[in-house]
């Protein structure tokens, strides 16, 4: 079996560990250990869940240290960043756990047997259940909140769904030490092997979203990587969902009285939303559109002079490094011109200088308005807001769209721009940045293709969604239905009969 090497992205040596890559008799295991795991969870009820969601919060939080270590060893992000991060991946945890405490998320149904205009109905309940094993595939750019840890995990485990997570080759230690953490608090709480694993390896995970105990699958990552899954689902002689967060250049759109009546504040935010985490974010912007007038030529002239005094930035992987340079490269011979860029001493890691580049409107092109996953942003100068509905067409759509406005601009441009937006992004933020997505009941983490390809968000209470699926009980007896859909049950919120009952307490 070979062994699961691991790389210090800040000085690139690699080194081996005591892991090994996942082979199909090890992978055979797990899944056999995912129908007791099933049954536990389901035992447990929503109470018990929530409880054991409790209990994984706080194993996470009581390892820290020798978490943030280990992430910051393999993936180069700060330790003010990870620890961040591990405070996140906790939150999620309890977050669902007051999901499952509320309720309302199995959209408990009722309507009683009745006389209709068509003749005597049925008695129908209808919830939502658990979709089955979940495959998760932990993500280069977070460690902790979307990868062995993260919000897919704590959703799965959530909808009561066994789960088992594909380890991103960038931070195998890391994904090996959260794992540790999950599986103690499962054990503290009685329950069985199975109820979370990881697998390491490119076909490890390939093989398991082919095998049959699966019953979806989720992703961060590059549309290649999801294209790859779906090709090894394919495979399947029955077809599983893939809910994957993908590429997205989040525009960002400042108008002239905004840009005139504070665009060094939004520059200073613009240059961290684009450099934070060295620009390796889902949400970063890639491109701010600015007005060729004094307050846009002074807002790009504090957003250059900020790049200019910046240092390097150490991005996660080999892989990413090199896709920034090529794309960086690309974007020039495409038209757009280097605006400011740091020189950076190039040493053994992947350290690279932040990029700050500039076109006018009208060389807006399809190449230029592509992703670059890293610390570049391309300003697009615009001279009247009237043209930008068309400039905005030509961007992909987004998980994100971003308007600054002034109370000097034109209501009627801003309905317009916001209308355009809606169309084309998941989330539309006023007067500020996408990076930091909060972790609550209303975020939507998603948005059309290639931002994602599923309606779902990937963020939030309703991502829980994605691991459940409806089923419906005709004139059953009492004894059999889960005790959400027996009559006398008032704990959580309901509709019965077509009108929403709130819970009584």
């Amino acid at each position: 079996m070979n062994v699961v090497i691991t790389v210090d992205p800040r000085d690139g040596k690699r080194r081996e560990t005591e892991l090994t890559e996942t082979d199909e008799s090890r992978l055979e295991v797990i899944a056999g250990q995912t129908s007791p795991a099933a049954q536990w969870l389901a035992a447990r009820g929503r109470l018990g869940r929530a409880e054991l969601l409790d209990a994984i919060a706080a194993s996470l939080e009581s390892r820290r240290v020798d978490l943030v270590a280990a992430a910051e060893a393999e993936t180069g992000l700060s330790h003010a960043r990870l620890d961040g991060e591990l405070t996140r991946a906790a939150l999620q945890f309890r977050m669902f756990g007051e999901v499952l405490r509320d309720g309302a998320y199995v959209e408990a149904t009722i309507d009683h047997a009745a006389d209709t205009p068509l003749g005597r109905g049925p008695d129908l309940r209808r919830m939502l259940v658990p979709l089955g094993p979940v495959a998760v595939f932990g993500a280069s750019n977070f460690p902790f909140a979307f990868s062995v840890a993260g919000g897919d995990t704590a959703a799965a485990l959530a909808a009561g769904c066994p789960t088992i997570l594909k380890a991103h080759p960038s931070h195998p230690l890391t994904s090996h030490a959260s794992a540790a953490a999950i599986e103690s608090a499962v054990r503290d709480l009685g329950g069985p092997e199975g109820v979370v694993a990881t697998v390491y390896g490119e076909q490890a995970g390939r093989s398991l979203v082919r095998h049959p105990a699966i019953r979806a699958a989720a992703l961060t990552g590059s549309v290649n990587a999801a294209r790859a899954i779906q090709a090894a689902i394919d495979e399947r002689p029955d077809p599983i969902p893939l809910y994957a967060e993908l590429s997205s250049v989040n525009p960002i759109v400042v108008l002239p009285d905004a840009a005139a009546a504070r665009g060094d504040q939004i520059a200073e935010g613009l240059f961290g939303s684009f450099t934070n985490s060295g620009g390796q974010l889902c949400t970063k912007p890639g491109l701010a559109f600015v007005p060729s007038d004094p307050g846009g030529d002074r807002l790009v002239e504090t957003l250059r002079a900020r790049v200019d005094a910046s240092g390097g930035t150490v991005l996660l992987n080999e892989r990413i490094r090199d896709a920034y340079e090529s794309r960086a490269t690309e974007f020039e011979r495409a038209g757009a011109r280097v605006s400011a860029r740091p020189t950076v001493e190039q040493g053994a890691g992947f350290t690279v200088a932040p990029a700050l580049l500039e076109v006018g409107l009208a060389g807006l092109t399809a190449e230029i308005a592509d992703e670059c996953f890293g610390p570049l942003l391309i300003v697009v100068r615009y001279d009247d807001a009237a043209d930008l509905d068309a400039a905005l067409a030509t961007v992909p759509p987004s998980l994100t769209g971003s308007l600054h406005r002034g109370p000097g601009d034109d209501a009627d441009v801003v309905r317009g721009l916001v209308d355009v937006l809606a169309a084309r992004a998941g989330r539309i933020v006023f007067d500020g940045y996408p990076t930091g997505v909060r972790v609550s009941w209303a975020q939507h983490h998603g948005g059309p293709w290639p931002s994602t390809n599923a309606v779902h968000t990937s963020v939030g209470a309703t991502s829980i969604r994605r691991f459940l699926r409806p089923l419906a009980w005709q004139d059953a007896p009492a004894w059999v239905l889960p005790e959400e859909l027996r009559d006398e049950y008032t704990a959580i919120s309901r509709r019965v009969d077509g009108r929403l009952q709130p819970a009584v307490e």
